[in-house]
């Protein structure tokens, strides 16, 4: 019988007392009062003790039914525990698998650094040796760029990538200039007398020069490995220059080109 029956049970045996003692006194009319009191006072302490035996009862039941509820809680949890580490133990394998692979992948990143950093000295050099080779046009900014790339190679604070990355940007670079053309200001010969002129780029076939005051004109001979004084250039130049800043329309470039070598085997 749940609680609340039991203690509605109780209530009508105490609405049954005045009831009952009525009842005695009907059948019990020839008594005397002192035994009538006995047996109602009897009766009523009988009550009583049901009472308060029903409320322990119900305290009791009260206790069990919080305790059933808590238990019923931990067991869903428990289960819910039970499922979650089932989970984690399938998924072990997996990254057991995977700390291997990324085990491996460090030591392939070690290996790769070892062979590239020498490799990206070598192409360093050879960069370096083609600008000292090559025609000099725009010669102080391509040997800074150099000098920029070797210091940059020393440096802990910049990674491999960013190091390989802008040694391959230089390479692009000097290809570019094998396809353009360009007209800028610098300076010709060295120290004391340097003076400022005007150059004129095609690609790599040609490089011109002409002073400011448009009297001197002349290029640089690959041949010699120096440069030449050529006035007939002079007209040719002041085209170029028009084309090189896109001021004239694009035309046939007069320039002075190489005779080819014949190559010795």
């Amino acid at each position: 019988m749940h609680h609340r029956d039991r203690r509605s049970t109780m209530k009508q045996r105490s609405l049954l007392l005045p009831a009952l003692t009525l009842c005695l006194v009907a059948t019990s009319a020839a008594a005397s009062p002192e035994k009538l009191r006995q047996i109602v006072g009897e009766e009523a302490r009988a009550l009583n003790e049901a009472s308060a035996s029903q409320e322990r009862i119900d305290r009791v039941d009260d206790d069990t039914q919080k305790l059933l509820g808590e238990y019923r809680q931990v067991t869903a949890e428990a289960e819910s525990f039970k499922t979650y580490n089932e989970q984690l133990a399938a998924q072990i394998p997996s990254q057991v698998e995977e700390m291997g692979s990324i085990e491996k992948q460090l030591q392939d990143v070690e290996t790769t650094q070892r062979e590239v950093l020498p490799m990206m000295q070598r192409m360093l050099a050879t960069l370096e040796q083609f600008v000292a080779l090559d025609v000099p046009f725009l010669a102080e900014e391509r040997r800074r760029r150099v000098a920029n790339l070797k210091e940059m190679m020393d440096r802990a604070d910049v990674t491999i990538s960013e190091k390989y990355r802008r040694i391959v940007e230089a390479y692009q670079i000097e290809m570019e200039y094998g396809r353009t053309l360009e007209a800028y200001e610098g300076k010709l010969g060295d120290a004391e007398d340097a003076r400022a002129v005007q150059f004129i780029r095609v690609g790599r076939v040609a490089l011109l020069y002409q002073s400011l005051d448009r009297k001197e004109t002349g290029y640089w001979d690959t041949g010699k490995n120096d440069w030449v004084l050529d006035d007939s250039y002079r007209h040719a130049f002041a085209e170029n220059l028009e084309i090189a800043k896109k001021i004239g329309a694009p035309d046939l470039l007069i320039v002075p080109v190489p005779a080819p070598k014949e190559v010795e085997q």
